[in-house]
């Protein structure tokens, strides 16, 4: 049985590449145990220790990235815009919302419970946040909260949240496909209806991978570090001590048990 695979920070401890040596820290894809062989192709090394280690699987690393890349590269924001997040308060969700929000633009997310919608309203500064699962008409919803419309809809659970967002984007709108959550588990994903309106609207939709777009690393950290520092932009995660707690904490993903960005801890050293 191999162990379960992901992005995680760890520390060298011994090293055959001229790259990286003994003590220095990196964040990639490693593996859930607790020493590790690695290819140092799936590596960055970490040069910014004035944050929380923890930052470098989430604001700082992949999920950080993926906000970025999704929001500016495919998103092509203009302040004043009109921005809806799914699954605002999750890893990715919570930042592309703050970034909208240092662009300009007039951003509403979508959560499940009361307690991520009030830390989205009150905690990451969205202009709106409502619970998705208290709607039941979410196509009456998004035309309250978007009276003019969506230009950027930043898709993370698919399934009827898109068919209603579908209905409500602008001319010219923009969905960058991060993510589908609500489909990955159903044994028959749902159809999706309103697909002309793309056509009508001359919306573009596109999906990506976060790995495309890792040559802006650089750049990525030159926009984020200052305001990280400067509190500017906050970071939510959720931490689970221990690989003994990991099952747990992975099923509770999809159950929307997590505030902000799961993070397992294996060790402390």
């Amino acid at each position: 049985m191999q162990p379960l695979a992901g992005y995680g920070v760890s520390k060298v401890l011994e090293s055959g590449h001229s790259d990286y040596k003994k003590g220095d820290l990196v964040w990639g894809f490693t593996k859930w145990e607790e020493f590790s062989l690695v290819s140092p192709t799936l590596l960055f090394k970490i040069e910014h220790t004035d944050v929380p280690l923890s930052y470098y699987t989430g604001i700082l690393g992949m999920p950080g990235m993926t906000a970025y890349a999704g929001f500016f590269e495919l998103g092509s924001p203009k302040k004043g815009e009109n921005v809806f997040v799914s699954a605002a308060s999750g890893a990715v969700g919570q930042l592309v919302g703050q970034f909208a929000k240092l662009t300009g633009c007039y951003v509403v997310g979508s959560a499940g419970s009361k307690e991520k919608v009030d830390l989205l309203k009150n905690k990451l500064g969205f202009n709106e946040a409502f619970n998705y699962k208290e709607e039941s008409d979410l196509d009456a919803t998004l035309k309250k909260y978007f009276p003019e419309g969506i230009d950027i809809y930043f898709e993370n659970v698919g399934g009827k949240t898109l068919d209603a967002v579908l209905l409500n984007m602008r001319v010219h709108g923009r969905i960058p496909i991060c993510g589908m959550v609500s489909q990955y588990n159903l044994t028959q994903p749902e159809g999706v209806t309103n697909l002309p309106n793309i056509i009508f609207k001359r919306v573009r939709m596109e999906a990506f991978f976060v790995n495309d777009f890792y040559h802006l690393y650089p750049k990525f950290l030159e926009f984020l570090l200052p305001y990280i520092k400067e509190g500017k932009i906050l970071y939510l995660e959720d931490l689970a001590e221990g690989l003994e707690n990991g099952p747990k904490a992975l099923v509770g993903l999809f159950s929307g048990r997590n505030v902000g960005k799961q993070v397992l801890v294996v060790a402390h050293d």
